[in-house]
């Protein structure tokens, strides 16, 4: 391999600018992209712990094909890789493809990869690569899960245009346009929102909003609206394509907080423009698709977008791959060749791979299926990808799942709607995966995992994947939306309406002139201001003081540090810190009492029953009865004990995934009982509690609140003794 084509492990110094006169200029004649190939803030579990994410197949083609076709159509020529997680794997599957530097086919001048081996975000990717010094000029930043076929001609153009006019512009965002109503390709719980200067196509302000919001404004600095127009677009689609200066890793180096490339860089460099005279221009496409396989339901959404055509040329007729085959057979069925279907068998709406064969009887519908799966008779499938060399047995169902490869589906097996069963899982005859529930034959640390017969069935293999940062997550985070592979609000009690992109009159301190108009999408008046949800940082605040609120009061729960006294200093100025609301306080004492009874349940040496957990959870450490009372319930009136029942509810259903729902239920009403007896709550509270609606909830919500019908049946027969007593001790008085 030369080495002017490609070098693995990245040495610096070979693609250092020269310090010849004229040598920039010339490297800047050299459009060059960097590709993210790292999984970091996405959420493909379990299928990430075994293939990296941008080798994960989308329409039977790998997510990087489609990546590397959109910088090689808009003609980049020399192309860098990041990788981190499962390098080895990226590596060898483009340096054996039409994408290695030795192949003929190559489109590119050049490709390296680079490896850093302790980077942990994307921020730490993108400072190497700033000290590694090898980008001369303007160079396309995307990520390896890409899906475009946008055009960067108009884009680039008028990048380097107002790069000559003003050496501060530094970076070009191309969006696409995408209306305000519903789309495939949004993602779904967070919507950027972007304040610009239609004039100028300059990028005043970013903010992310979401549905699980306590504050739905945010007020913008006047400065930035001076002698500007300004409007404010939540309609456009954010793929992550980003034109730039060398300035731009400069400006990630001098930030070492900076991680994520909207919510911190974009928001940072934005807010801080008087300082750093930093400008950020805007691209808005109204033509073409672009779209991020940043999550499960964006891997759902563009696949069928895939099939139905909008991707144009990126679709299965077009064979992106050497050696596909794809052929329309009419009913918008694509099949390679040697696939036999058998009489009998509806197929429509569907990519079928090479050499594989479908039994009689069977349906398969709006589904993506890879090659030599051998599917058998009277099998169903919706909605459903069913990767290569898997093999569904005669009778199974598989309802909007994803089945990795050479997985097995016993007999009458049935995979419901949102599930996952990673690569290599087996399940025995008749089983019933339950729907989101996560199946793998490895743990969340990477190890081989036993069977697990009540999840696999018998004779299966593998195992409930147990997603321990799930547990970590706050309610209030939004990245909780993202992942599965169904995206549903029915457990949050709110809607996506709930969202309020424009702040109202009302929400508006005394010194703020006015909202952004929803009709105009610009201010009312220049001087007024927009607002919009989140707070100074651009970051969900709330999510951070969960985790660090949760993690202090567990240390004392285990005994591991402090106590309750110094833990209630600590809980306050954590609280003041992050400007916690008192429904993230209640939600973080909850969570936290609740983890360490599970943790009590589940103990390998001495598991205790969920009574004798609560008990323990609530009685051995000096100070929690007061805890509780003083900081997770507050002032201790009656509406506030409903919403702090209403919390250890939720931290209930929340910990279903790790004991069974039975369990967990149990747990709630013994911990509800304990708060009872130890004056935490009031008969009034619970009885309350039980009539909230919140709490009935179809689902898990209702399972666990299914199991403390004895105790509030309990507290209601004890409420009209009572009042017979009283009825009883009055008559006695007028006799």
């Amino acid at each position: 391999m030369s080495q002017n084509k490609a070098s693995r492990g990245g040495a610096a110094a070979k693609g250092k600018k020269s310090n010849k006169p004229g040598a920039e200029d010339k490297r800047e004649d050299v459009l060059q992209a960097v590709i993210i190939a790292d999984s970091f803030q996405t959420r493909f579990l379990p299928f990430s712990l075994e293939k990296p994410r941008c080798l994960l197949p989308l329409a039977n083609t790998p997510l990087i094909e489609y990546t590397l076709e959109f910088l090689a159509m808009n003609g980049v020529q020399e192309v860098f890789i990041y990788c981190g997680a499962h390098h080895d794997q990226i590596e060898r599957y483009v340096h054996d493809s039409r994408w290695s530097p030795n192949a003929r086919s190559c489109p590119f001048s050049s490709l390296e990869f680079i490896r850093v081996a302790d980077a942990r975000s994307i921020g730490d990717f993108l400072r190497d690569l700033d000290k590694r010094n090898i980008i001369g000029g303007d160079f396309v930043l995307v990520h390896g899960d890409l899906v475009s076929n946008i055009s960067l001609d108009a884009a680039l153009a008028a990048h380097r245009a107002r790069r000559e006019a003003n050496r501060d512009s530094c970076m070009t965002l191309v969006l696409r346009e995408a209306g305000e109503g519903e789309h495939n390709t949004k993602t779904k719980g967070i919507t950027p929102a972007f304040i610009i200067d239609p004039n100028a196509k300059r990028c005043l302000h970013y903010e992310e909003i979401h549905p699980l919001q306590n504050d739905h404004y945010v007020t913008l600095d006047p400065s930035i609206l001076e002698n500007r127009e300004a409007e404010a677009r939540t309609d456009l689609i954010d793929a992550e394509i980003d034109i730039c200066t060398p300035d731009v890793l400069a400006l990630w180096s001098e930030s070492f907080d900076y991680e994520l490339p909207r919510a911190n860089f974009l928001h940072g460099v934005l807010k801080d423009w008087e300082l750093n005279g930093k400008m950020i221009h805007t691209e808005i496409v109204n033509e073409g698709y672009s779209a991020r396989v940043r999550n499960l339901q964006m891997y759902d959404a563009i696949s069928r977008d895939v099939l139905s055509g909008w991707t144009y040329p990126f679709t299965p007729e077009c064979n992106l791959l050497p050696g596909q085959s794809y052929q329309s057979q009419g009913d918008n069925v694509y099949q390679e060749d040697d696939v036999e279907i058998e009489s009998g068998t509806d197929v429509f709406d569907s990519v079928i791979g090479k050499d594989t064969h479908i039994g009689s009887g069977s349906v398969v519908q709006n589904s993506i299926i890879g090659r030599n799966c051998k599917i058998g008779s009277n099998v169903r499938i919706t909605n459903s990808y069913i990767w290569s060399d898997t093999t569904v047995h005669d009778g199974a169902v598989v309802e909007h799942a994803i089945i990795a490869e050479k997985a097995v589906l016993g007999k009458k097996a049935v995979v419901h709607e949102g599930a996952l069963v990673s690569f290599g899982v087996q399940l025995g005859e008749e089983t019933d995966v339950k729907s989101a529930a996560m199946l793998s034959l490895l743990s969340p640390s990477g190890q081989l995992v036993s069977p697990q017969p009540e999840f696999v069935g018998s004779g299966g293999k593998g195992a409930l994947f147990e997603d321990l940062e799930d547990d970590e997550t706050d309610f209030d985070d939004p990245s909780r939306l993202q992942r599965s592979l169904i995206y549903s609000l029915e457990d949050l009690d709110l809607s996506d309406s709930s969202v309020s992109t424009l702040a109202d009159d009302d929400d508006l301190s005394d010194d703020e002139s006015g909202p952004v108009s929803p009709s105009t999408s610009q201010p009312t008046s220049r001087s007024r201001l927009s607002s919009f949800a989140s707070d100074d940082s651009g970051a969900p605040t709330f999510s951070s003081f969960h985790s660090d609120a949760v993690h202090g009061l567990l240390d004392v729960l285990r005994g591991t540090s402090g106590n309750f006294e110094s833990e209630k200093l600590e809980f306050m100025s954590l609280r003041l810190a992050n400007n916690a609301s008192d429904s993230a306080m209640r939600k973080a004492v909850a969570t936290a009492f609740v983890r360490r009874a599970i943790e009590l349940m589940t103990s390998e040496n001495d598991a205790l029953e969920p009574s004798k957990a609560a008990k323990q959870v609530l009685t051995s450490r000096a100070g929690a009865t007061n805890f509780i009372s003083e900081v997770g319930v507050g002032d201790n009136s009656v509406p506030e004990q409903i919403e702090f029942a209403l919390a250890v509810q939720k931290a209930c259903v929340s910990s279903s995934r790790f004991v069974e729902v039975a369990k967990t239920g149990n747990l709630l009403a013994a911990m509800l009982q304990q708060m009872y007896d130890l004056d935490i709550l009031e008969e009034e509270g619970i009885l309350g509690w039980w009539e909230d609606d919140r709490g009935k909830e179809e689902g898990l919500m209702s399972e666990v609140r299914e199991k403390c019908q004895p105790l509030v049946e309990w507290l209601e027969n004890a409420d009209e003794e009572s009042d017979e007593e009283e009825e009883d001790d009055d008559d006695d008085d007028d006799e």
